[in-house]
């Protein structure tokens, strides 16, 4: 150091690049949301969300916690959409919607688009409409991300790639006979080495971690935005107890914004 530079290494330069973008992301994105005078949250899952658009629905992971089959199963099993269960559909209606500035939407909350059972012409269909709107931003979330790769080259520059990794525990699903989808660690390998800027992780339902390992995961995918959250359908998962999660969300807060919904004890410590 001699009074006018500092010198770093050629690992922490990338870093601070790789955080400067992020940095840019959240920025242009939240402006965008916050300056849209009609925001206001519609997303069941995430609270940024503005709308959310099913033009596909139905999932066939069968993951146990899982919300929208439950919904889909009960309070909506008599609507054309689920008249057959929980099973992929192209809905034709949703390629009418109109989009704008501002907009933040979920793409097929009630579903896994890039789940291994969904069409390709359907999701190109999808990302050709997505598109037409490049002032709005599209969230997309998986279980199945290695299937980004498929159709990067056609990925519109508006669309934000995200997978839910509840653990890096994949024994817990297993033994608990959780979820159909690609375990957590195979989620991870993808989103790590997936070439697209703007990418997301859902930690939720969260489920029991290895801490340094768990927040290693994250740091090695670098998502510009996390949301952690426990289990809300008190289905009594193999949680991790609060304060270990509160840890993990301090050590990868320095490189995303972390976006908290429901933290609080796991089900065995409140004695509930």
């Amino acid at each position: 150091m001699d009074g006018k530079h500092i010198e770093i290494s050629v690992e922490e330069y990338h870093s601070l690049l790789r955080k400067n973008r992020n940095l840019s992301i959240i920025k242009d994105i939240l402006e965008d949301i916050l300056n849209n005078k009609n925001f206001k949250c519609k997303g069941k899952m995430f609270n940024l969300v503005t709308g959310t658009w099913n033009p596909v629905t139905g999932c066939r992971y069968k993951c146990k916690y899982c919300w929208a089959r439950a919904l889909a199963t009960t309070k909506l099993k008599n609507s054309h959409r689920y008249i057959h269960g929980f099973e992929p559909t192209l809905n034709e209606g949703e390629f009418h919607s109109k989009f704008k500035k501002g907009d933040f939407i979920f793409v097929s909350d009630m579903g896994d688009l890039f789940g291994d059972f969904m069409p390709s012409e359907w999701i190109r269909k999808v990302l050709d409409y997505v598109r037409r709107f490049p002032d709005a931003s599209f969230l997309f979330l998986t279980k199945n991300p290695f299937r980004y790769n498929e159709f990067l080259f056609e990925m519109p520059d508006n669309a934000i790639l995200g997978a839910t990794i509840e653990t890096n525990n994949d024994q817990i699903l297993q033994t608990h006979n959780m979820s159909g989808a690609p375990p957590p660690s195979r989620r991870y390998i993808a989103m790590r080495d997936l070439e697209w800027d703007k990418k997301f992780v859902s930690i939720e339902p969260i489920l029991d971690f290895d801490l340094e390992t768990f927040s290693a995961w994250i740091e090695d995918v670098f998502p510009f935005l996390v949301y952690v959250g426990y289990d809300n359908y008190s289905n009594r998962l193999a949680e991790p107890i609060m304060s270990k999660t509160l840890s993990m969300i301090e050590s990868i807060s320095e490189n995303t914004l972390v976006i908290k919904k429901t933290i609080r004890p796991a089900w065995f410590e409140s004695g509930t």
